[in-house]
């Protein structure tokens, strides 16, 4: 068998798809977007046997096929439509042992479609503790499918899984049940109108245009039967659903028993501690305290490793490489520099991707979202706005992504607009070397002063966010019909291969795109710092006053920087001076500002390139990026950055935009330029005046 097969993996949130999915595929993953629709999607590769391979989809976890977000309504568009690309050959279910029954409606509704269906009981470790048993024989029967019960903790039943995908032609493609008696009468003039259709085909598309708006139908086109209105067609959805559940439990009632007195009581012990009104603030509090009290403590050894690594490849390079020159400065100014200005903030990017991890595989961030919908609430935000809100401490992008969830269209504006306040991990090495360079190294009763800004500085992006949301509700008058429903997932000890691979591939994602990006920039601002019009620039030589007792390396050091000053890009950051200048901003510092408007991470390798063109000195001991930042002083001999200067910056980034790619996906999200560019201005002028206020109120 030469043709790869396409395999949809569904199921229920909190089912442990995404176990089952790094099960599989391991690190033969990506992450991308749908087609049109700015919702992730996963999919990777599982090796089967005889060389067959297997491209395993990872879609959004949906509760049925009745969809009520765009993230739910990517599976349907799927499942209808034979000509996508990555239309199943074989669809796969995953249900969660303790929660059968409900899981099993989504299952019912699938195997109507007549594709090929595997049912995954995942958490079958958990049986025995729990007291369930199930009749997997008789269950199969039923259901005409074929199960595997799996263990991802366990590592059991995936090679049993991968045999099943293979076999997928031997599995029953029978419905599990007949919904056209919900309604006699209206499915056959249905199926009268479409002879050569399926008819609950037919029924998913008239129903999921009542629920969610027109679906992107290739196949099936139904808007020129109107029999029924929106209102009768939902009445029939609820029958459909009673009637499901009754199949669903007849089944249960014979194949699967459960002894209660085995059930613990030891989550609700721990959710009445977690998520109390006081307490469970408290205990998030002091998370949080810890993560970011690790990150500074743990990351230090490695990234003061990788600082003189990259100090000692640019000598290695500018003594090494034949004849010196343009290509060698290139090389050891531009790309080295400017690489290794990103590279070194790995550690704690990989320590913050590990925590939240963590979080979320324990099931604890789901508490956390419940506890904060209080205070949400009286912000204007819905509680569902806390998922966007917390995944924006990875990155904005698939944050505001994230917001499709959100029904309400005002709710969820306001937290598309408010999402970028959130400190993303692209603003991660802009504040860690900054706080390097200003807040000086001690603890106070343990706790280490820079962790303890560190963590302020996040605390500050999420209060902006939601005093801006306050305000935004109060201009926009959002009404608030929506309830905030989440579901407790059990609590359980994070599975270490799925943490590993979400590090991994988070930490590879955001070193690979940031990357491209910085090594991009790192060129041009070479090129445009070290060329320049004029005769200052040609000839800084002539210009530059040097004494008789100023050593070789000084001089040329003089000159080097004359000549920075006079480049195109010094041209740039001394156009744009007087008007940083009142926040305590040199024009080297508005270059990177400038430059990092494309990715903020790439302010960082911007001041590595400049710095590094900057100085002339090719000694022993060339200075790491910290180093030279520390060293910068102004014609009068003060230093740039200072305690003033710093913290200045650090409220800068920690308000303003300066991200291109954020500025785009909102654009994408709200279809209309007015929104992005409010957001930017907005942005900026808070950014603007609390760096200003600072600065003069510090210095």
């Amino acid at each position: 068998m030469s043709k790869q097969l396409n395999v949809a993996l569904i199921g229920n949130p909190n089912t442990g798809k995404t176990s089952v999915f790094n099960a599989l595929t391991g690190l033969n993953q990506k992450v991308g977007n749908y087609p049109g629709i700015t919702v992730d999607k996963k999919q990777g590769i599982c090796k089967l046997s005889r060389g067959v391979k297997a491209h395993i989809l990872d879609l959004p976890g949906t509760y049925s096929l009745n969809a009520s977000s765009l993230d739910e309504n990517v599976v349907i568009e799927l499942l209808l439509n034979k000509n996508d690309k990555d239309y199943p050959d074989v669809a796969i279910i995953v249900s969660d042992v303790e929660n059968l029954k409900r899981n099993l409606l989504l299952f019912t509704q699938i195997k109507d479609l007549k594709i090929p269906t595997i049912l995954v009981i995942n958490m079958s470790d958990l049986m025995t503790r729990k007291g369930i048993s199930l009749d997997i024989e008789l269950l199969e029967a039923k259901l005409h499918t074929k199960i595997a019960l799996v263990s991802t903790r366990k590592n059991r039943g995936i090679d049993e899984l991968k045999q099943l995908i293979e076999n997928y032609k031997t599995i029953s493609t029978q419905a599990c049940l007949d919904t056209t008696t919900i309604d006699e009468a209206y499915f056959q003039s249905l199926q009268k109108a479409f002879p050569n259709q399926d008819v609950y085909k037919l029924w998913l598309v008239i129903t999921q245009d009542a629920n969610f708006g027109k679906i992107n139908r290739q196949e099936l086109d139904v808007s020129k039967f109107k029999t029924k209105s929106n209102q009768e067609l939902k009445r029939l959805q609820q029958k459909e659903a009673i009637k499901r559940y009754q199949f669903i439990n007849t089944i249960l009632k014979e194949g699967q028993t459960i002894d209660r007195s085995k059930a613990t009581d030891l989550r609700s012990k721990l959710d009445r501690l977690l998520i109390h009104k006081v307490w469970g603030y408290v205990i998030f509090f002091v998370i949080l305290l810890t993560i970011f009290q690790a990150i500074y403590d743990w990351a230090t050894v490695p990234m003061d490793l990788i600082d003189t690594t990259f100090a000692s490849l640019a000598e290695w390079v500018k003594n090494t490489f034949p004849g010196g020159g343009m290509v060698t400065d290139l090389v050891a100014e531009g790309i080295v520099s400017g690489i290794g200005g990103i590279v070194i903030f790995i550690p704690q990017i990989a320590f913050l991707f590990l925590f939240i991890s963590i979080l979320e595989e324990s099931g604890y961030m789901s508490r956390v979202v419940f506890l904060m919908d209080r205070v949400m609430r009286r912000f204007g935000l819905s509680g569902k706005s806390l998922v966007p809100l917390i995944s924006g401490t990875a990155c904005a992008i698939p944050a505001v992504m994230a917001t499709r969830n959100i029904e309400n269209w005002k709710e969820r504006l306001i937290t598309i607009l408010v999402v970028p306040f959130t400190t993303c991990s692209a603003r991660l090495p802009v504040y860690l070397i900054i706080i390097a360079l200003v807040i000086p190294e001690g603890s106070i009763i343990g706790l280490n002063y820079q962790a303890l800004v560190l963590m302020a500085l996040y605390l500050l992006g999420f209060g902006m966010a939601i005093l801006s949301a306050y305000i935004l509700d109060r201009i926009l008058k959002t009404k608030h019909k929506t309830f905030f429903v989440v579901e407790m997932p059990n609590y359980k000890l994070p599975l270490l291969k799925n943490v590993i691979i979400t590090v991994i591939e988070k930490t590879k994602t955001f070193v690979f795109e940031a990357g491209k990006i910085i090594l991009a920039i790192s060129i041009i601002l070479w090129v445009l710092a070290s060329y320049g019009p004029g005769d200052k620039f040609n000839n800084a030589e002539s210009y530059v006053e040097t004494s008789a007792t100023q050593s070789t390396f000084e001089r040329d050091d003089q000159i080097a920087a004359f000549k920075l000053e006079h480049s195109y890009i010094g041209i740039v950051g001394k156009t744009i001076e007087p008007l940083i200048k009142p926040l305590g901003y040199d024009w080297k510092v508005g270059i990177g500002l400038v430059a990092s408007f494309a990715a903020r991470e790439v302010f960082v390798g911007t001041l590595a390139t400049i710095y590094s063109v900057g100085s002339a000195n090719e000694g022993e001991n060339i200075d790491t990026i910290k180093t030279k930042m520390a060293n910068e002083t102004y014609a009068d001999g003060t230093k740039v950055f200072t305690l003033a200067s710093g913290i200045s910056l650090l409220l800068f980034y920690a308000f303003a935009m300066q991200c291109m790619s954020t500025l785009a996906i909102v654009k994408r999200e709200t279809k209309s330029w007015k929104w992005p560019i409010l957001q930017l201005i907005g942005m900026t002028a808070i950014a603007y005046i609390c760096a200003l206020i600072a600065f003069q109120f510090l210095k």
